[in-house]
């Protein structure tokens, strides 16, 4: 099959430029959360793991398990790979002390930029106020910062890699992946080429913390099962969570929303109608090969067979976008109402017509 992209574009309308780098989400139908309580619990677990002695760990994490009871076996087990928590767990006690050696440089880092995590915490508080108001009976998971293994990439139900993880009670933010674009170890070319390519490593930084948070939040809500329907069923499913991650942090722009970069997004707008045309044309909207869809809905540099200006996870912006226009015409819809929607229908009655 010939995906190469449509060459004869169609002159489009262009937005003011203005409009496409520097505009926000509208809040103005954003609801008033401010009499919603949640006080939100952050614990600091790597903090509390650096401070171990790692000539002494085995007595370090002996104490240690007496604040995180529950945490710290799932760490040492599942996140660093040394099994059970027992004393006679050999591997556990040397393990951690050559992981507290390689790492202190991360951990280090991690602690100029969120020594002080206060403001990161209001942000995710006010997003939880979001979520309580439209899910009142969500229970709002404790956070635990913590630096583990810098491949330490968690997969969500999906199986599209997150920084975070979510477990009973409780969400960990991994901040070994939000030191920055520009962190050393991101630019090594081993962990570029094994680890974290840079399409996704740019997206390492504070700023995008809230959304990656708030995009498990909604994998906590609503599980994606959508990988066995059709390929514009798929790309609906990422449009209603971007579409729930808007209501949860109505104030943050499209770009950390979908991770797009700025010109990428510009792209999208610009050239919605001939991406549109380009899936009908290749016979691809109902399409379920993973050999023929993949590409379409995984994050990369750019969508193959279409301009290098074009974005990976292409089918996340035409997603978006259908979901916006059923919700136009479904206006009294609420966000559960509309994450219970099949897909199909979605698309169905969305009447979605590019721009």
């Amino acid at each position: 099959m010939n995906l190469s992209f449509i060459s004869s574009m169609k002159n489009l309308f262009v937005l003011s430029a203005l409009v496409f780098l520097f505009a926000c989400n509208d809040q103005s139908n954003a609801p008033d959360v401010s009499k919603i309580n949640v006080d939100l619990s952050v614990q600091r677990f790597e903090q509390d793991f650096f401070a171990i002695d790692s000539n002494q760990t085995k007595a370090g994490l002996t104490a240690l398990q007496n604040k995180y009871p529950t945490f710290l076996p799932l760490f040492v087990n599942h996140v660093l790979g040394l099994g059970a928590f027992t004393d006679t767990n050999q591997l556990l006690f040397e393990g951690s002390k050559r992981f507290l050696h390689l790492n202190k440089p991360v951990y280090e880092k991690s602690q100029e930029l969120y020594k002080n995590f206060n403001p990161v915490k209001e942000e995710l508080s006010k997003g939880f106020q979001y979520v309580k108001y439209y899910f009142p009976t969500y229970q709002v998971p404790s956070i635990i910062t913590t630096v583990g293994p810098m491949d330490a990439l968690a997969p969500m139900s999906n199986n599209e890699p997150s920084p975070n993880y979510i477990g009973e009670n409780f969400l960990a933010v991994g901040l070994q992946f939000y030191l920055g674009k520009d962190f050393a170890i991101y630019t090594d070319p081993g962990y570029i080429s094994s680890i974290a390519p840079q399409y996704r490593s740019r997206r390492f930084s504070k700023e995008f913390i809230p959304t990656d948070v708030f995009m498990l939040v909604i994998d906590d809500l609503y599980p994606d099962s959508s990988n066995r329907f059709p390929l514009i069923e798929r790309f609906v499913e990422k449009g209603k969570r971007l579409y729930l991650l808007n209501k949860f942090l109505p104030q943050a722009n499209d770009t950390l929303l979908i991770g797009y970069t700025g010109k990428q997004l510009d792209w999208c707008k610009e050239s919605e109608r001939s991406i549109y045309n380009f899936f009908i044309q290749q016979n691809l909207l109902f399409e379920m090969d993973p050999a023929l869809t993949q590409n379409f809905t995984t994050d990369g540099p750019s969508t193959q067979g279409m301009p290098e200006n074009s974005p990976g996870n292409i089918g996340a912006y035409l997603g978006w976008e259908i979901v916006k226009a059923y919700i136009k015409k479904n206006p009294d819809l609420s966000p559960q109402r509309l994450m219970q929607t099949p897909n199909k229908k979605i698309f169905d009655e969305s009447g979605y017509k590019p721009r």
